[in-house]
């Protein structure tokens, strides 16, 4: 357990980096194309391979860090077993969703990886790189949601967090 859990800090961390990356390049980007009139073919496409797998990848931690958007105005004035049920159920839609893009994800990959597919932009870039990101960031969400769950279920989650 702790060892994913450290797994899922280091991949936030390296989602934090790549968001950096990215707004690194469009930067160069915006530089290079309107004060040197020399646009880059690689920027914009790097930077949403940035994008894409930062956000895939952050996900499963802040689910567990509790850091993702929540509506608590109904729940904020439950009783804690009314509050403890919510984050049961909450777990197991989030867990079920997840297994289900991560397997729908996992097909669409691989599809695109036994047909060599690419961006056609002028990097041509493989379109498996980023569609990869799909099912192995909810694929580490479904683990997260489920870990989530069973400690709501056990009445062992926190307000800081379900799986932290």
């Amino acid at each position: 357990m702790k060892a994913f859990f450290l797994l899922l800090k280091a991949l936030a961390w390296t989602a934090a980096l790549l968001f950096l990356a990215a707004g690194g390049m469009l930067t160069y980007e915006v530089t290079a194309r309107y004060l040197f009139v020399a646009p880059t073919i690689w920027a914009a496409e790097l930077s949403q391979l940035c994008l894409i797998w930062g956000s895939m990848i952050a996900m499963p931690w802040l689910l567990g860090a509790n850091r993702h958007i929540a509506v608590d105005l109904v729940t904020d004035r439950l009783r804690p077993g009314g509050r403890r049920l919510c984050a049961v159920l909450s777990m197991a839609v989030v867990a079920t969703f997840s297994a289900i893009v991560a397997w729908k994800g996992g097909g669409i990959f691989w599809d695109s990886f036994e047909r060599g597919r690419t961006t056609g932009s002028m990097l041509d870039l493989p379109t498996w790189i980023a569609e990869l990101a799909v099912p192995v960031g909810f694929g580490l969400l479904v683990v997260q949601a489920l870990i989530g769950l069973t400690r709501a279920a056990r009445g062992t989650f926190s307000e800081s967090g379900v799986g932290a």
